[in-house]
């Protein structure tokens, strides 16, 4: 887990940290730990060795008090936590610049000489879904980009997955790589709390995304020690046995089908809504999207769910494989006050 920004964070921090957990940059409090009144966090290290998972909050993105950026990202391979700090630390500024840049282009297109234009300019920059979904879709390719040019030059060190959500008002965008998850709370009308998932595990097992690997060169097939997961394999070698097919880096496979390209969705929020859960596999290999939404309401402060959650997920892991314990990282998104 991430300490302070100064010691992090690839831009210049002029902040002093000493028990601050946030810092400013481009008008949003950038979060790499603790909470806040709408955002709990926290993240744990597994029994196999370095913590290789990475998160972080910006709230008020592009300056926006209403527009919160949310990210959570699984690094694997031999310098993996290389590739989720990295990650971690340029994903949201490419994201912000992305939409200033869309969002500049609707004022340009707006009439000039339409009546009220100061009462409609603010409304006007709300973006469209295709808007958000090429923000996220040109960001990550750059990110996946400099990536290669900067982390890892020979394509066999690893990579990253990248769960991400981009809340503003009620409007919910989600940009998924990799096989972490999103899962909103929502109140149904007899009261109980139900999940949503919003994002699908994207791993070989899933026959498209088996097929545009096939069709590529790569193979799919689960080996015998683990027979239970679906892997991506090199064309001649058994190797890097991936078990997702999108992901940022290991470019040794981005021949053979795997891709950095994100699966974009938006969803509007209503007032059912309680919250959105961000997490790495760590956690949903050994707990349910329902025990999950479960435990993060039972928490008797906002500020301590996203720690309870980490820890049920560790008991779990230790009921299930004994020693072995998996990285768990959480971001909760409370949506109420």
């Amino acid at each position: 887990m991430g300490g302070c920004c100064s010691c992090h964070i690839s831009f210049d921090c002029k902040v002093h940290h000493v028990y601050d957990v946030a810092c400013k940059h481009g008008g949003a409090r950038v979060m790499l730990r603790g909470s806040s009144k709408f955002v709990s966090m926290y993240s744990q290290k597994g029994t196999k060795g370095v913590n290789q998972d990475a998160f972080t909050v910006w709230e008020g993105l592009i300056g926006k008090k209403d527009m919160v950026f949310c990210g959570v990202f699984d690094g694997h391979g031999p310098i993996g936590h290389k590739f989720a700090r990295y990650v971690r630390d340029n994903l949201p500024s490419k994201l912000s610049a992305s939409i200033k840049q869309s969002q500049q282009k609707v004022l340009e297109n707006y009439d000039a000489n339409a009546t009220n234009i100061g009462s409609h300019c603010e409304d006007n920059q709300n973006m469209s879904f295709a808007s958000w979904e090429g923000t996220f879709l040109n960001s990550f390719k750059e990110m996946d980009e400099d990536l290669a040019r900067n982390i890892d030059t020979d394509g066999f060190r690893g990579g990253s997955t990248a769960v991400t959500i981009i809340k503003q008002g009620d409007q919910l965008i989600v940009g998924n790589l990799g096989d972490s998850r999103a899962v909103l709370c929502s109140r149904s009308d007899d009261n109980n709390l139900v999940p949503v998932q919003l994002t699908v595990d994207l791993t070989p097992d899933i026959p498209s995304e088996a097929s545009r690997i096939i069709n590529s060169g790569g193979r799919v097939f689960a080996v015998a020690e683990d027979p239970a997961v679906k892997r991506m394999w090199m064309p001649t070698e058994d190797s890097p046995g991936l078990a997702m097919s999108r992901a940022f880096g290991n470019f040794c496979l981005k021949t053979y089908g795997l891709i950095s390209v994100p699966d974009v969705s938006c969803r509007k929020l209503t007032k059912q809504d309680e919250f959105v859960v961000l997490a790495t596999d760590g956690v949903w290999s050994v707990l349910t999207n329902n025990e999950v939404i479960n435990i993060v309401a039972s928490a008797p402060k906002r500020s301590m769910a996203a720690k309870l959650l980490v820890k049920h997920a560790v008991e779990a892991w230790r009921q299930k494989c004994g020693f072995k314990v998996d990285d768990c990282t959480v971001i909760c998104l409370f949506l109420k006050d």
